[in-house]
């Protein structure tokens, strides 16, 4: 399995939003030359979790971007669940498409929904401020001042 780049890319903006000293703003130009991400990226990104009320958004002369909430009340199982909507791991997993003759007696799907309710339940433990536990060392390696 693997994750959509946006949902990663929108994890990083997440840590480097809560990464900022004392409730800074960042801005998207920031965030897309720290990461190497182009700023329509990452505006897309910014629009979605603003939308989600993770992030709040100051415009005009010295606006950016901040958390919206304490970064221990965001969920990092949460926050993949909304960005990655396709958990359809095996074609047996979509209803519509499966044409796999074994589906009624195959062990496999069971195991693979099993596996992936574990990979939530680990993320579910998770929370923004427990990634960004070790700020000096994530604001060294982003440059932040």
């Amino acid at each position: 399995m693997k994750l959509k780049k946006y949902t990663d890319y929108a994890l990083r903006v997440l840590i480097y939003t809560a990464s900022k000293e004392d409730n800074q703003l960042a801005s998207i130009t920031e965030v897309s030359e720290t990461f190497s991400i182009s700023k329509e990226h990452i505006r897309k990104i910014v629009h979605q979790l603003t939308k989600l009320g993770l992030l709040e958004t100051i415009r005009g002369r010295g606006g950016g971007i901040k958390l919206a909430k304490p970064p221990e009340d965001i969920n990092i199982g949460r926050i993949v669940r909304i960005l990655e909507q396709d958990f359809v791991l095996l074609e047996c997993f979509d209803k519509d498409m499966n044409e796999c003759v074994i589906t009624p007696s195959c062990k496999l799907k069971h195991a693979l929904n099993k596996a992936l309710a574990a990979f939530f339940s680990v993320l579910d433990e998770y929370t923004l401020d427990q990634l960004v536990a070790n700020k000096d060392e994530l604001r060294l390696l982003m440059d932040l001042k």
